[in-house]
């Protein structure tokens, strides 16, 4: 394809996102200006920048410095990676733990390095998009099951008997905000001789005491079941990892390429996330924080309370989602504004995130406020 050509295309590309009304763009909201109640981040337990969680990062930042400086096969393993992995273990109740340089690459790790020949993936339709990708990248059949439908997951693992199967989930859903089955996937992929892959981005912090939602239900220790984790949400740092029993640790370490042929987690990363971790770990309270202030927002915005720590407000068009966002961060309250392609179910949505740090009058002052502007752009847009 010619320059030309290529400015064709990509004229064409951002002139479909003006009519489509999903052009995005990356302001810079928090920088030290006016203030911003902010319901729109991931920094659900308001670690981020808790000074024992800062203290760690920069105590690991001034020991081992800025980088690992090398894949954690060859010289990029330090001290504070092992550290951070049995304090994930700890709060999880998992055995083992393998620490990535992102929750995107931990699932990319996990499902290309558990499948491989012979094998299929089967992916809840509404799973991260990391998820979907790393099923592409393995390179095996895949396919997805209906939403949180068990019968559905019955008849695909059925259908492949004979085969490996790993199926992919998440335990709770973060634009829709519900959780999974997850004892019934736990029996009907034992039953099957399936490997039960969760993230539990949306459950740890929140779900469980904060332990997460197998936790919580009971299922840690579970036969064939994987957990994939992000240390970028609840734990207010940056990174991934995957926890299970001993031998997915081992066989990761030597197969997973996104492990394998990527530099090892920022020391300061790692020392922020150990940190975040053991605090979540001795104070579930943080945890019942979040989760007060989420039912909060549910019920003075009139919507069904998620399981997890975001609500989410369906909006009549894109337009109308991307306005209500405007005015409510022109009125001081940052929420996020979802949008095909990235809603699974293609509804446009305000997403709004609650938060263990801010005060109970806080959220509900906030929340009365994106019920008013949500509920005018719904009826402007009808």
């Amino acid at each position: 394809m010619s320059t030309s050509g290529w400015d064709a295309w990509l004229t064409e590309r951002a002139e479909l996102r003006c009519a489509r009304g999903t052009v995005r763009t990356d302001p810079v909201l928090r920088s030290g200006g006016l203030p911003l109640l902010d319901l729109a981040s991931n920094d659900y337990l308001g670690l981020a920048c808790d000074p024992r969680v800062v203290a760690a990062a920069h105590e690991a930042l001034d020991r081992y410095g800025a980088s690992a400086s090398a894949s954690r096969l060859v010289t990029g393993t330090l001290p504070v990676h092992h550290d951070l992995e049995a304090a994930l273990c700890a709060l999880t109740g998992q055995p083992s733990a393998l620490v990535f340089s992102t929750g995107y690459a931990a699932n990319l790790g996990a499902l290309t390095a558990l499948s491989g020949q012979g094998a299929q993936i089967l992916l809840d339709a509404h799973a991260h998009a990391s998820l979907h990708d790393a099923a592409r990248m393995s390179r095996m059949p895949n396919d997805t099951f209906a939403h949180n439908d068990i019968a559905a997951l019955e008849v695909a693992l059925r259908e492949r008997r004979g085969y490996r199967v790993v199926v992919g989930v998440e335990s709770i859903y973060s634009v829709l905000g519900d959780h999974a089955p997850l004892a019934d996937l736990v029996e009907v992929c034992a039953r099957h001789g399936a490997m039960l892959v969760v993230d539990e981005a949306h459950g740890i912090g929140v779900a469980g005491g904060g332990r997460g939602l197998l936790f919580e239900l009971g299922l840690v220790g579970a036969p064939d079941v994987v957990v994939t984790a992000t240390l970028s949400k609840s734990l207010g740092s940056q990174g991934g990892a995957v926890l299970g029993a001993e031998p997915i640790r081992e066989h990761l370490l030597n197969t997973a390429r996104p492990f394998i042929f990527d530099t090892g987690l920022a020391p300061a990363s790692a020392g922020a996330a150990r940190a975040a971790a053991e605090i979540v770990s001795a104070d579930a309270s943080l945890a019942a924080s979040v989760r007060s202030n989420a039912a909060t927002i549910s019920e003075v915005c009139g919507i069904r309370a998620s399981a997890g720590a975001v609500q989410s407000i369906p909006m009549s068009t894109p337009d109308a989602a991307v306005a209500a966002c405007l005015d409510l961060r022109a009125r001081g309250v940052l929420v996020g504004c979802f949008r095909p392609p990235s809603v699974p179910d293609g509804v446009s949505r305000l997403r709004v995130t609650a938060r263990a740090d801010l005060s109970p009058v806080e959220v509900a002052e906030a929340a009365h406020l994106v019920a008013e502007v949500s509920r005018h752009y719904r009826g402007a847009a009808a």
